[in-house]
């Protein structure tokens, strides 16, 4: 593959994820990490991208898709009563990883009462405990992020490598028949690692996410222990996730019942 070629998916891969590891970009375009450096130097002076530790970042987003304070707007009453209902789930003084998507943060909100001891990458989970002196609150390291409020990369990946917890408390962009997927690959790589982490894993996914396919593959459902959805659900992905052995909540609308396990 010629330089220009490989100079052009980079940034054309970069456009759909924003920001990428340096081993992922070599596999995008199946060429050594040196190359692929030299590659990122060029479109770092045409303006193209950012260097980072690890990686590169697109230089100018065409959107905020996948920054936080968007996220965090749309379905947020189905979040909130998400994050109530997979609150009832932990247990006083438990270890939890509490991953970076926007639903997950509606958990955290209640989840000071708990007390546990927390584990993250997520900079507004971070800031939202930071005041309280009963919590223990583990900051992983990595690249900070700014769109997603995120610490990304290796030593983020291996933060999460060296700890075991409780449960870990994630998100995604999707599920479906295959599995649980999202969008991004360096937010694959430290879910994995989270998911390797913990005893027990529960995604909070509102309605939307339930019989979709994002774009990485993240877990089989097999890796997965509990999914906590809202009132809207449609009624035949939750009906395959339980044929597959995943206990599914049921979050009610906010101001009902409490929470169905089904």
């Amino acid at each position: 593959m010629q330089p220009e070629e490989r100079q052009q998916r980079i940034e054309e891969y970069l456009l759909q994820v924003e920001f990428a590891s340096l081993d992922e970009l070599s596999e995008q375009v199946d060429a050594s990490t040196s190359t692929v450096r030299r590659d990122l130097q060029i479109l770092e002076s045409k303006g193209v991208l950012r260097r980072t530790h690890g990686g590169a970042r697109l230089a100018n987003p065409k959107s905020d898709e996948f920054a936080f304070s968007a996220r965090d707007t749309q379905h947020s009453l189905e979040k909130e009563s998400i994050g109530q209902a997979c609150t009832a789930l932990i247990q006083p003084g438990q270890t939890v990883i509490l991953d970076a998507g926007s639903t997950v943060f509606h958990v955290a909100k209640h989840l000071e009462q708990k007390a546990p001891q927390v584990f993250t990458n997520s900079l507004p989970v971070a800031n939202l405990y930071a005041p309280n002196p009963r919590l223990e609150v583990v900051l992983s390291g990595g690249v900070i992020y700014p769109r997603l409020g995120v610490l990304v990369g290796p030593l983020a990946v291996e933060s999460f490598s060296k700890i075991h917890v409780d449960v870990a408390i994630m998100s995604s962009g999707g599920v479906d028949a295959e599995g649980i997927s999202n969008s991004h690959g360096l937010l694959i790589d430290i879910q994995r690692q989270m998911i390797r982490a913990a005893n027990r894993v529960i995604f909070c996914l509102d309605h939307s996410k339930l019989g979709r396919r994002s774009l990485s593959p993240l877990c089989s459902l097999e890796e997965v222990d509990v999914i906590v959805t809202d009132s809207q659900a449609a009624a035949d992905p939750v009906a395959m996730l339980k044929q597959r052995g995943i206990q599914v909540v049921v979050a009610p609308a906010l101001g009902k019942a409490a929470a169905e396990p089904a």
